[in-house]
């Protein structure tokens, strides 16, 4: 267990995570696609830049929204409606690409990135519980 800046451990969090997804999202999309892992890598880490952009920009506009509005916590309710326009703009962004590069119809890019989304849902949940415990953050360990 050791400690890192805020800044540097929300880098070094994005950097491992995404190299761990990419791995492993090259795999599973591999395995919806009947294609080698090598044919669907290019795609995963399309996912991944799209994903990590997606992510800034919209916890950006997110985030200055919240000020506007003057909100200052989170209720569930806004933390769900958080995570669903999430996910919707990821689905918006992601199942063009996948149907580009897979030549599939839009109903089985939508299946594949319901795939990849469970997956996230579970990878996620499993990488910041293992990094929390392996680098916590300097609130937690007061």
């Amino acid at each position: 267990m050791f400690s890192l800046q805020p800044v540097t451990r929300r880098i070094t969090y994005v950097v491992i995570f995404e190299l761990i997804a990419v791995m492993l999202s090259s795999m599973i999309l591999s395995g919806m696609s009947d294609r080698q892992v090598t044919d669907s890598l290019p795609v995963a880490v399309g996912v991944s830049l799209i994903a990590v952009v997606w992510n800034y920009v919209y916890n950006t506009l997110f985030e200055s929204w919240e000020r506007k509005k003057g909100i200052t916590n989170r209720s569930v309710t806004l933390r769900v409606a958080h995570t669903v326009l999430f996910e919707a703009g990821f689905i918006v962004l992601a199942v063009p690409l996948f149907m580009w590069w897979y030549h599939v119809s839009f109903v089985t890019a939508f299946m594949m990135e319901l795939g990849i989304l469970v997956f996230f849902l579970v990878y996620t949940f499993v990488f910041t519980w293992l990094f929390d415990k392996i680098v916590p953050t300097a609130a937690s360990q007061h």
